[in-house]
């Protein structure tokens, strides 16, 4: 999906009221852009502003470089880069290719205009592909923000922010493991699930000019270095933080200190995105993007960490799981079932289970509410089930009517 990218606004354009707004601004937009993607937008923003960086896992064609270009153009004034890394890649062709000119006068120095050496923001693409030549290189631009010439002399600083990576596999080797370590904030995408964002992708118009909201490189720089770091954290969140460590490591999960140490920065810049002066518990799902190393661990952290943010989030997600299980058993009886008796299943155990599952959805909603918490994951379960109880009700329907027998 194309996401169309106004031009810088002139002098005279009015500001925004303060950067977070902007921000905010710019992860709704494209949450409204990219079907179901929201949340891994507010995590790859809240990466940058934090000063880490984030990493994409998924098939072709989930839009993760369109993702990433969309965010990265936002911030106008910014030097972008984009690379797409091969065993092959040399570290002159992504840190600065030899000056021609200069070598056939003896002198041997490099280019670095419009490398990453000189970039604010970066897209790498296939990072794990990064080759053995440019492993040193890129891995000092990535943690020390340094680029060390290959003339020698003293190592150039480079101005990046923040870098979004991107891979269809994660690490498998010491050498890219080294890389894996960097990226602070990890997400897996998958292809839409939901049947009506599929449709909707379908109709969507990507030749249509939208206006979108920009931030201003300084703005964002200050934000990074000022801003951001003045976010409090009660003690009450690091005993949180704490006893999620202990947890994680009865389930066989061992984060680094450093990771940990990590996290306390992407904590405030969550905090701030939202508004907030202090870190509060909900600022604590980005852990779930933060502390799992392999897919087998990712389910186990998310979970615990939504025990610990959204107990109705989780609550919401279990009844997915019992949604998911009605809908197999739906389709295998469906298989091996005459009509009559497959309405006498669905009026006997498939509604009865889904009309148990709309009151638990409910009460969970109701609770969240209550509680001031955000009920768009319950919501979205709740259409999951009605999606499944009117496609039964459909089927049944469709299978009298072709029978003769009218409505069973």
């Amino acid at each position: 999906m194309t996401v169309a990218v106004s031009p810088p606004p002139s002098t005279g354009s009015p500001v925004p009221a303060s950067t977070d707004v902007a921000m905010r601004a710019i992860v709704s937009e494209l949450s409204k852009d990219f079907f179901e993607r929201g949340e891994a937008i507010r995590a790859i923003v809240v990466a940058m502003l934090a000063g880490q960086h984030s990493f994409l896992l998924g098939p072709p064609g989930t839009g993760k470089s369109q993702l990433c270009r969309a965010l990265t153009e936002r911030i106008t004034g910014a030097r972008r880069w984009e690379i797409q890394l091969s065993k092959f890649t040399s570290p002159t062709k992504m840190f600065g290719p030899v000056d021609v000119a200069a070598l056939t006068q003896g002198q041997y120095r490099q280019v670095f205009d419009g490398r990453a050496t000189t970039a604010h923001i970066a897209f790498v693409d296939e990072i794990f592909k990064c080759g053995v030549g440019a492993l040193n290189e890129t891995l000092a631009w990535l943690n020390e923000r340094r680029y060390y010439p290959e003339a020698g002399g003293d190592p150039i600083t480079c101005p990046l922010i923040s870098a979004v990576t991107a891979s269809n596999e994660l690490p498998d080797g010491e050498e890219t493991a080294a890389i894996w370590d960097r990226l602070s904030v990890r997400i897996e995408l998958g292809y839409l699930a939901e049947e009506s964002n599929f449709l909707d992708l379908l109709k969507t118009d990507t030749s249509v000019n939208t206006p979108a909201t920009t931030v201003e490189l300084g703005a964002l720089q200050h934000a990074v270095a000022s801003e951001v770091p003045a976010v409090r954290i009660p003690d009450g969140i690091l005993s949180t933080i704490a006893t999620l460590r202990a947890t994680l490591r009865a389930e066989g999960v061992v984060v680094s200190d450093r990771r940990w140490k990590q996290s306390v920065a992407l904590l405030r810049a969550s905090a701030w995105l939202a508004g907030r002066a202090d870190v509060d518990d909900t600022d604590l799902a980005i852990l779930a993007h933060v502390l799992w190393s392999t897919l087998t661990e990712r389910p186990k952290v998310a979970d615990q960490v939504l025990k610990l943010v959204n107990p109705d989030e989780r609550a919401a997600l279990t009844a997915e799981e019992a949604i998911a299980a009605i809908a197999r058993d739906y389709d295998q009886q469906k298989q091996s079932l005459p009509p009559d008796q497959l309405y006498l299943w669905v009026i006997k155990e498939g509604n009865q289970k889904l009309n148990t599952l709309k009151d638990t959805l409910a009460d969970v909603r109701a609770r969240a509410i209550a509680a001031g918490r955000s009920t768009a994951t319950i919501d979205r379960v709740a259409s999951v089930r009605d999606e499944l109880h009117g496609r039964m009700t459909s089927d049944l329907l469709n299978a009298g009517t072709s029978s003769g027998g009218g409505q069973p």
